[in-house]
């Protein structure tokens, strides 16, 4: 059992890390003219560096390495091993764009690695499904979490605040229920003190971006927290913690698919890209958001106890904040 001294040196670690480590990449990337160059589609004015992330996920890669070193996890190793393979992958497409194929296959490969990793901790869905169609239906959903992270990633401070709020459930949520097989708050205190940490160059008007170094990791991280808690039988909170970012990208994208368009092309069409352009600051969105998701963050907790109740007044939260954001 981790000390409360040894978490608080963990999250130390992990935001200060991820501020000194983003202020260095900050440097390199506009000595190596990693620039994300604005164009019609953007939400930024000016050449921005891209791929701030990477330091953000080195940071949570070490610290968890570590963790796993303490404890024997030679599991949580090959979870690690798959999300810097992503990184390396994500760090390629933002040097030049790789073929979606080639993206996809890479993240089907660690998305299985990381479904085999949690094999042992129960079924995700109960027992609805045989072991076999749960694992898939498990392993797809992650593969969508995985893009839909990277598709959000859209203005200044959004996943930040959401990869903080969702890291900051999931360790509450471990910290209040120790007696299931739950990750250890560890993982979530990390990962919320490394969002915070780069929100702090992240923030309106951002110094540097996340790139998809950073933002496809980062989803697959925060989506094996998420299905560990599904496992445990938390699947309320897992559901309920990410919800806002699943209905955005869900409904936006599969209302792009109905019309025949192409949905891994760049738009604008995301709710908080239509805050944006309806004249409210990148700041004022995010803000938004975060008091949202504080909101599924308590839900997320009440879902403990009453998962059916909770998971409902959570949907009534999102839509009312989708509502809000489309004004």
């Amino acid at each position: 059992m981790m000390t409360n001294t040894a978490l608080t040196l963990y999250a130390l670690f992990a935001l200060f890390g991820a501020i000194g480590g983003v202020g260095v990449l900050i440097l390199m990337l506009r000595r190596w003219a990693v620039l994300d160059q604005p164009n019609k589609r953007s939400s930024h004015t000016i050449p921005t560096p891209r791929g701030g992330g990477g330091a953000v996920v080195i940071v949570i890669t070490v610290l968890w390495g570590w963790r796993a070193y303490e404890t024997g996890d030679i599991w949580l190793g090959v979870v690690l091993a798959a999300a810097a393979g992503l990184a390396a992958v994500s760090w390629i497409d933002d040097l030049r764009s790789l073929p979606p194929l080639t993206r996809l296959a890479a993240q089907c490969l660690a998305v299985a690695a990381g479904i085999a990793s949690l094999q042992g901790d129960g079924l995700f869905f109960q027992g609805v499904f045989p072991s076999w169609l749960d694992a898939l239906i498990a392993a797809v959903g992650w593969v969508w979490f995985v893009n839909l992270f990277n598709f959000m990633d859209g203005i200044d401070g959004i996943s930040g605040v959401e990869t903080a709020c969702v890291g900051a459930g999931a360790a509450l949520i471990a910290f209040l229920a120790p007696n299931l097989d739950l990750p250890a708050p560890v993982y979530g205190v990390t990962i919320a003190a490394a969002a915070l940490g780069f929100l702090i160059w992240n923030w309106n008007p951002a110094k540097v971006f996340l790139g998809d170094v950073g933002s496809v990791p980062l989803g697959f991280m925060l989506g094996w927290v998420l299905l560990d808690m599904a496992a445990a039988g938390l699947w309320a909170s897992a559901l309920i913690l990410p919800l806002y970012y699943l209905a955005d990208a869900t409904i936006t994208l599969g209302k792009r698919a109905l019309r025949g368009e192409k949905i891994l092309h760049a738009h604008r069409e995301h709710f908080y890209q239509r805050a944006v352009q309806s004249g409210k600051s990148h700041a004022q969105v995010s803000l938004t958001i975060l008091v949202g998701n504080l909101v599924l963050m308590a839900l997320a907790v009440a879902a403990l106890t009453w998962p059916w109740l909770a998971l409902g007044a959570a949907t009534l939260t999102v839509a009312a904040l989708l509502w809000r954001l489309r004004c």
